[in-house]
């Protein structure tokens, strides 16, 4: 039997156990490095498939590794953090179910392909990067290649990513009373928001690629206390790593000049890891929009879209070491984008139901074009 239609059909095989564990994982959010009890259903989900399933993996509490087969080594990234108050608004539920279900499809096949499947469970892509922490670990030295896929208002099989620094911002000034003697305080919510000006007055010499995003997360405990400390987090993001290194320090230097001004002193920490651009492998990306279109979802194509437009993802650092791709697949979510909760309720739609079968079945016959077709020297050539 023709193996893509193997792989179609195993899936179905599984697929409404697949869509009630996405319900289940948009019905109980976890946050990064806490995604305990979704971790262990994915993990019981690949052992019943026939995966050899080290769990937990790499280091990691919530990471595991799920191989099948032999050959060379395509890793199928699984994704299944949640965000704080929104939950699942960037469809980690479909993430990790879509790669779970590429898996059990290429499950029967990795032997005759000739190809060992991985699908890997990295943890705390939405803070902290835990594909980094994988990476260190030397979770991607043995791979040939590795993908996922995303949910998406639009279908895009190219995405460009922009690299991002999270970093968490303290302001120590000097409490006093505030009317009786406001002249002995130094006053800290006086420096978060001279720095959020700072940073505003700072976008008119921006690229349209940078992007620079903060909340404060401290601002005080009473009006009529000066605060003596503040606290703020910040996202830092640009077109490359070589230019988020040179917008960081522009972006540092508005909060120096409010610590400055206000007579506060001023701590900086990186919180997690910096995450890379996107480079998306031309071979890939090529054989995944005809698998897709296929199956009826014609992708789109990033030239036809505004760079600026793009969020960041760890998958990016992944990519600067192993030939990857990362399509996105929407989800008919219109007028709702990603980290909106209208959007997560729509991973558990008939839209977001179906970019799980797509997602899984579209990277399982990629798979099985790169090993029929014999393409792994062809990955990660220049302009891939």
């Amino acid at each position: 039997m023709d193996p893509k239609q193997v792989a179609v059909d195993r899936f179905a095989a599984v697929e409404d156990e697949l869509r009630t564990l996405s319900r289940w994982m948009y019905e109980n959010p976890e946050l990064a490095y806490e995604e305990r009890e979704a971790s262990a259903k994915l993990v019981a989900f690949l052992r019943s498939q026939g995966f050899n399933v080290q769990y937990p993996a790499w280091g990691l509490d919530t990471a595991f590794d799920a191989v099948i087969g032999h050959g060379p080594e395509v890793v199928i990234c699984a994704e299944y953090d949640a965000l704080p108050e929104v939950g699942h608004a960037c469809g980690h539920n479909v993430i990790a179910t879509a790669a779970a279900g590429a898996g059990a499809a290429l499950a029967p096949l990795a032997d005759e392909l000739g190809v060992r499947v991985r699908v890997l469970g990295t943890p705390a892509e939405e803070q902290f990067g835990g594909k980094v922490d994988l990476i260190n670990a030397g979770a991607f030295e043995t791979a040939t290649a590795a993908m996922m896929v995303h949910p998406s208002p639009i279908d895009l099989v190219d995405p460009s990513f922009l690299a991002i620094a999270h970093i968490s911002i303290e302001f120590h000034g000097k409490e006093s009373h505030a009317a009786f003697a406001p002249q002995l305080g130094r006053n800290a919510l006086d420096a978060a928001v001279q720095a959020y000006v700072n940073v505003s007055l700072l976008r008119q010499a921006m690229y349209a690629t940078d992007k620079v995003h903060g909340v404060i997360t401290y601002g005080g405990a009473a009006p009529n206390v000066i605060p003596a400390y503040t606290a703020m987090d910040w996202y830092v993001r640009a077109e490359t790593k070589q230019r988020l290194d040179e917008f960081y320090d522009q972006v540092v230097a508005c909060f120096e000049a409010a610590a400055t001004a206000t007579g506060c002193t001023l701590e900086v920490k990186e919180k997690g890891h910096p995450y890379t651009d996107m480079v998306n492998d031309a071979v890939m990306v090529d054989l995944f929009a005809d698998n897709s279109a296929a199956l009826g979802r014609p992708m789109g194509r990033m030239a036809d879209f505004d760079p600026a437009e793009g969020g960041s993802s760890d998958m990016g650092n992944v990519s600067h070491i192993v030939p990857s791709i990362h399509p996105m697949l929407g989800i008919n979510s219109a007028p709702w984008v990603n980290h909106q909760k209208e959007f997560a309720a729509h991973t558990v739609e008939p839209d977001g139901e179906a970019a799980i079968r797509d997602g899984a079945i579209a990277m399982a016959h990629t798979i099985i074009d790169l090993a029929a077709k014999n393409c792994w020297d062809e990955l990660g050539r220049p302009g891939g």
